[in-house]
């Protein structure tokens, strides 16, 4: 029996999502769709410097040895054939680094299985990565991650960190909400009321004044007070 040989290496698996309901509508058309997606898939992963290992069906398997190369792939493919309004297929794509088994050109193991899950569980035309992907790539892609949570992959005994790549803010990373209102100055606030309860407070001492009705000011002024101290928090806090 000759000795398994083993390696680490970045998987991304891809599927197109309704495959087979797209070829019970139109054979034709989607197997056309399908060999055009392929041309794409093949000439990105070509480019980030990967190899198909495998393609089965509507499915294919790729090899990186670059982690930050195969999500960049993986992003820019999701891209290219969003373009595609003609087009009736979505892939869900899945990335992981792991260790496989080598078995010729082909990878085998539980780093290409779980690559595969991940893709089961993606959105049409989504990302979905493993932890060991998301801290190699968090700090050298400037797209958004989302932490979906632990998620249980099935035939896995254990339930793994997912996150989710992209998504609206894919081009820049995580922007502020569009028209957000801007922050309030608290300080400023607090001057500004500060200074409309000395302005009530000055009003009532003179019309106490006026009345000759004894001494009364002092009560509202002790509620203005408190109420004037009860919102100065902005002024301690430490920025």
């Amino acid at each position: 029996m000759s000795q398994v040989q083993r390696k680490l290496t970045t998987i991304l698996a891809a599927d197109a999502a309704g495959y087979s309901g797209s070829m019970e509508s139109d054979e034709v058309r989607t197997l056309t769709d399908l060999r055009a997606s392929r041309a794409v898939f093949q000439q990105f992963i070509t480019r980030h410097h990967g190899r198909i290992a495998n393609t089965a069906g509507d499915g294919l398997i790729a090899e990186f040895p670059s982690v930050v190369e195969a999500v960049q792939c993986a992003i820019e493919v999701q891209r290219e054939l969003a373009t595609d309004a003609n087009s009736a297929l979505k892939f869900r794509i899945g990335v992981h680094l792991g260790d496989v088994i080598v078995d010729g050109d082909d990878l085998l193991g539980e780093g290409v299985n779980l690559a595969a899950r991940l893709q089961s569980m993606a959105e049409p035309g989504g990302i979905l990565i493993s932890q060991q992907v998301y801290d190699q790539v968090q700090k050298k892609l400037s797209v958004g991650f989302a932490y979906l949570g632990e998620k249980h992959p099935k035939n896995f005994a254990e339930s793994i960190p997912v996150y989710s790549v992209g998504g609206s803010d894919a081009d820049t990373g995580a922007r502020p909400a569009r028209n957000a209102a801007p922050k309030s100055d608290g300080k400023s606030q607090f001057i500004a009321r500060a200074m409309r309860l000395g302005a009530i407070l000055a009003a009532l001492a003179v019309l106490d004044w006026m009345t000759g009705e004894g001494w009364w000011v002092q009560w509202p002024a002790i509620g203005m007070t408190l109420y004037l101290a009860s919102k100065s928090g902005p002024l301690f806090e430490r920025s």
